[in-house]
């Protein structure tokens, strides 16, 4: 195992960056852990911010003769990748691990040289599960700012008039893309961003991540999903909802009374220790029982486009995918720290389909509920 840890990317894409990092930069810079110490080397116009944080030593592009290579006519992808080489061996790195996205063109140019990389994702999502209180606070104003705009898509749901199967706001169809307009002016309001989500009426909303388009109409589901994220910290959140105005038809009120209930019945297995597959078993367990399809139940080989068809949820934090997995790949135990969402699901593929989402806080004894909101089917 190597004894060094090495990045090369920009605060701002990277996770994993700016989970060692936690300042967003713009371009990309080199983060070296080594012998117990922390290091970075950036450009000098960001060393000032970047002493600031004091969890590092900063040395500039300076430090490594950058003026010498720039005087010398090497193209700027030459100069960072002999920055980089000087910095790794004034630092006496000889081996490290990188992520996954650590970029090839450095990393052939310093094993030509003689340092060895080892490729080690995992190591680099373990050290970001447990999130740091500064990561839960950005995570909790990111929340706030996803409840304020479910606020908005329901209260724009709720001004709506029926006419026939169509709902008119202001004398003009009610569309998924006005929803989003005024969920993102929301957004904006509460320091975050998302640049793209979920409002998917009907048909839509049972397949997979369709974004949704199109009119919204009376009498069929509308999933919203939306994950955004907090630009002071950078850290997401993700919650979904699914309503209808109108007449409710009988199958959707059934699924949504399974879906709440084994959103209930996962949280309830959730605590530090318990295995990641546990939630997801439970709830298939659950929609077995009521006669619904899921992943564990289906033909080996055939896609299941009905019923229960995704995982359970996931680790949300700096990206708004990562560890752990709740699904029926999951593997080991959570941790206390981990913050998961729980989203089961049920859907008709050709019709719709109700799915409801809360991020969860994993405690030593349990679990803490992060959403605040009602999962009222009728907005």
């Amino acid at each position: 195992m190597a004894d060094a840890v090495l990045i090369y990317a920009d605060s701002l894409r990277s996770a994993d960056l700016r989970h060692a990092v936690p300042l967003a930069v713009s371009d990309p810079f080199l983060y070296a852990e080594t012998n117990g110490s922390r290091h970075v080397v950036a450009n000098s116009m960001e060393a000032a911010r970047l002493r600031e944080l004091g969890l590092f030593d900063v040395h500039v592009h300076e430090d490594y003769g950058v003026d010498e290579l720039v005087a010398s006519g090497l193209e700027r992808r030459e100069i960072a990748a002999q920055l980089a080489l000087r910095a790794v061996h004034a630092l006496g790195i000889a081996r490290a691990s990188v992520p996954e996205t650590f970029p090839v063109w450095l990393a052939d140019r310093l094993r030509a040289d003689g340092v060895e990389l080892d490729v080690d994702q995992e190591l680099f999502d373990t050290r970001r599960r447990v999130k740091t209180e500064e990561q839960l606070a950005g995570l909790r104003r990111a929340q706030r700012a996803a409840e304020a705009a479910m606020d908005t898509c329901r209260e724009l749901l709720r001004r709506a008039a029926p006419d026939g199967a169509t709902l008119l706001l202001e004398g003009e169809p009610l569309t998924v893309e006005r929803v989003k307009a005024a969920m993102s002016a929301t957004f904006a309001a509460h320091g975050t961003t998302a640049d793209e989500f979920i409002v998917a009426p009907g048909p839509q909303g049972a397949v997979g991540h369709d974004m949704g388009s199109g009119p919204i109409r009376t009498g069929v589901p509308l999933v919203v999903d939306i994950w955004p994220r907090d630009n002071r910290s950078g850290v997401y959140t993700d919650m979904t909802r699914t309503f209808v105005v109108g007449d409710v038809p009988e199958d959707v009120r059934r699924w949504h009374g399974l879906v709440e209930q084994a959103l209930r019945a996962a949280v309830a297995e959730i605590r530090a220790g318990a295995d990641c597959r546990a939630p997801f078993d439970r709830v298939c367990e659950l929609f077995e029982a009521a006669g619904e399809p899921t992943q564990r139940s289906k033909r080996p080989g055939e896609p299941l486009v009905d019923g229960f068809f995704h995982g359970l949820g996931h680790g949300v934090g700096l990206e708004v995918h990562e560890e752990p997995s709740l699904g029926r790949t999951a593997r080991g135990a959570l941790v206390a720290g981990d913050v998961v969402t729980v989203e089961p699901g049920l859907y008709r593929a050709g019709y719709g389909g109700v799915r409801l989402e809360d991020v969860v806080l994993v405690t030593a004894d349990g679990a803490e509920t992060l959403t605040e909101y009602p999962y009222d089917l009728e907005p």
